[in-house]
């Protein structure tokens, strides 16, 4: 009966290092992201994802199919100016079989302040790739009424 024990301590503790180090692994890719948009790293930056990847931006209008995104940042990353967002707290998932990782991520940046990323990652034949990409302001409660109805507003123009 104690080799079972034994056994299964074995299995459930490989089990946790495998799931800890996937998960360092996409942490590390979501910071080469943010370091590489800091750093105008056009190369850098696009090969964190995947061919059939998307980027929805902030405003209604940005949902960008990968092809579409790069145009915008090769023309802005071209100038040596990137966009600095800072992870101040992050959470990662997995499927059951461990090929595809989702994750929200609280942000700062100092033009903008608090935001949001979320989005969805695959595990590749090289490596863990961004599929989507969700930027978002998060609004408070208590302010949503009003910035909702400047939204309304705005969009009624």
């Amino acid at each position: 009966m104690r080799t079972v024990s034994v056994f299964f301590s074995v299995l459930l503790f490989w089990a946790t290092s495998a799931h800890a180090h996937e998960e360092a692994i996409v942490s590390d890719v979501l910071d080469a992201l943010h370091q590489a948009a800091a750093d105008a790293d056009y190369d850098r930056y696009f090969s964190l994802f995947a061919d059939n990847a998307v980027f929805i931006g902030t405003d209604i209008s940005e949902r960008w199919p990968i092809d579409v995104f790069q145009a915008y940042a090769k023309e802005r990353f071209d100038t040596g100016v990137g966009w600095t967002y800072v992870m101040t707290e992050r959470h990662i998932d997995f499927s059951a079989n461990g090929d595809v990782a989702w994750f929200d991520e609280n942000l700062w940046t100092d033009k903008y302040g608090a935001s949001r990323g979320t989005g969805v990652l695959v595990k590749t034949d090289e490596g863990w790739k961004i599929t989507q990409y969700h930027l978002t302001y998060p609004i408070p409660n208590d302010l949503a009424a009003e910035m909702t109805a400047r939204i309304k507003e705005f969009e009624g123009r």
